[in-house]
């Protein structure tokens, strides 16, 4: 799975801030970019440290943790190896893969023994938004019939993708996808043009699904469990795109009218799509942007950083800006509540064409309908703080 552009049909809705006053904090000495700047800060400036149950993050660290052990010493971790060479890590994640399940203590011990909290702000500014994305799950079928017309496709062979980290160390962490064409690089054929029959006739349909619109919520979430009625059940993810832009239906629908600002989380936009099936078509091409997905064997879904992701623990963060595989401390609210705080220990494990800037983050909440709930209605202003070797942070500054 890739990113999460469910969140960008969020960013349409309207704010809702957290009651109480946010502390002012100073800008911190770091200046990584103009839209990027780090404060080392300590474990007692993390609000909820002690309260959250922090060994539920324990899978989530330890499968990023046994990534950083199999890549070389040398290697960068992160867009301009931001947060420091994997050598800086190995140290601190192999004591964490040592921690036994239901350890807090000695997962905690590790912690604050090994890492440092720096905080990441926007310029000055050290809040932003933070949205959330599920796993779909729905009904499908291996071959079409009267009830399944709906076709997942596999990437196709001509589709080329490049990292613009290859070109520019400004544009690392961003992929683009497309073609060749007359010595040129193009977007692929729209989802208007794929939809109309761009695709058909080549054998690359992968499954098959009975509604449009569920199809379309996948595409915008990148992954998705899928239960066969030949039996079982199997994971899809996102395995490319076809180089168009992404755009939030959800702004049409609220510019023309349609639905209501209060009115336009992802669950209502589904039942607009369910209820309109003829114009619903219309709309949601509007999103020309389309994905291509593979089958998933194992443990799933699997996110930028090609592990599994652990709901509630995972979050989707802007890889051109900020490393994956790194801890993150999270202090924000609540779905919908925001008397209520919602600070917890997560890990950056995924990323998203949605997720762009400094402090941005896209929520995993998991899989199925509870999940699809909170992750429908998750716009959350909020900071935090990523949790770097201690000797990566002493480069970047003194402890404010």
């Amino acid at each position: 799975m890739r990113a999460r552009d469910f969140a960008a049909l969020l960013l349409v809705l309207p704010l809702t801030l957290a009651c109480e006053p946010k502390p002012q904090i100073a800008p911190p000495p770091a200046i990584i970019s103009e839209e990027l700047r780090l404060a080392p800060a300590r474990f007692a400036d993390l609000p909820g440290w002690e309260e959250d149950r922090i060994i539920e993050a324990l899978p989530a660290l330890q499968r990023s943790c046994a990534r950083i052990l199999r890549i070389a010493p040398e290697a960068g971790i992160g867009p301009r190896a931001i947060g420091g060479a994997a050598r800086d890590w190995q140290g601190p994640c192999r004591d964490l893969a040592s921690v036994a399940p239901g350890d807090e203590t000695a997962l905690r011990r590790v912690l604050e023994d090994r890492l440092q909290p720096v905080q990441v702000t926007a310029g000055s500014e050290p809040e932003g938004i933070f949205t959330g994305y599920y796993e779909v799950e729905l009904e499908g079928a291996r071959a079409p019939s009267a009830r399944f017309t709906v076709p997942l496709y596999r990437r196709p062979g001509e589709l080329l993708s490049a990292s613009l980290g290859d070109f520019a160390d400004d544009l690392a962490g961003r992929t683009i996808f497309g073609r060749a064409e007359g010595g040129r690089f193009v977007p692929y054929a729209s989802r208007e043009e794929i939809e109309g029959g761009a695709l058909t006739g080549r054998g690359l349909e992968l499954l098959w699904l009975a509604d449009p619109a569920e199809a379309f919520l996948l595409h915008v979430q990148g992954s998705g469990r899928v239960r066969l009625v030949e039996g079982g059940a199997t994971r899809v993810g996102f395995a490319a795109a076809n180089g168009h832009p992404f755009f939030p239906i959800g702004r049409a629908l609220i510019d023309r009218g349609t639905l209501p600002k209060d009115k336009a989380s992802m669950p209502d936009i589904l039942a607009w799509l369910r209820a309109h099936p003829e114009e619903a078509r219309r709309v949601m091409q509007l999103n020309r942007r389309y994905i291509f997905f593979r089958e998933i064997d194992g443990e799933g879904p699997v996110g930028a950083e090609g592990v599994a992701l652990t709901p509630g623990r995972s979050l989707a963060v802007d890889t051109s800006l900020l490393p994956l595989g790194a801890p993150v401390w999270l202090d924000t609210h609540w779905p919908a509540d925001p008397s209520r705080a919602l600070r917890r220990l997560m890990v950056a494990q995924d990323t998203g064409s949605a997720i762009r800037g400094a402090v941005r983050g896209d929520f995993y909440w998991g899989t199925g309908a509870a999940a699809f709930a909170e992750a429908g209605r998750m716009k959350s202003a909020g900071r935090y703080w990523f949790l770097l070797p201690k000797a990566v942070a002493a480069r970047i500054g003194p402890t404010s």
